[in-house]
C-alpha cells in the first residue's frame, strides 16, 4: 500500500494539552490589565462555573474554558502547599 492510502492523523491544535500554571498566568495577566481583582474573579468563576467573571480580553475566557475546575484547584493547592514547605524548611 502507497502512503497516500494510508490513513493519515492530522494532529490539531486541541491534542496539545494545556498548562494549568500558564493558563492561570495569562489569565491573571489579562484580569489585571483590564482592572479587576484577578483572585476575586478566578475565585468566582471556580465557585460559580460562570465563565463571565473572566474577561475576554486577550483570550482569557476561552483559555480557561480548556480546562477543568477541579484542575485549577488542584494546580493552586499544589503552589500553595510548595510554598508552605518551603517557608517551613527555610527557603530550601
Amino acid at each position: 500500500m502507497s502512503d497516500n492510502q494510508k490513513t493519515q492523523h492530522f494532529a490539531s491544535v486541541q491534542d496539545k494539552p494545556v498548562k494549568v500554571s500558564e493558563v492561570l498566568e495569562h489569565v491573571y495577566e489579562a484580569l489585571n490589565e483590564k482592572g479587576y481583582n484577578p483572585v476575586n474573579q478566578i475565585v468566582g468563576y471556580i465557585m460559580s462555573g460562570d465563565p463571565t467573571y473572566i474577561t475576554n480580553y486577550k483570550g482569557a475566557r476561552t483559555m480557561i474554558s480548556k480546562v477543568e475546575r477541579d484542575e485549577i484547584l488542584e494546580e493552586l493547592m499544589r503552589v500553595y502547599i510548595r510554598s508552605m514547605e518551603e517557608k517551613k524548611n527555610g527557603g530550601r
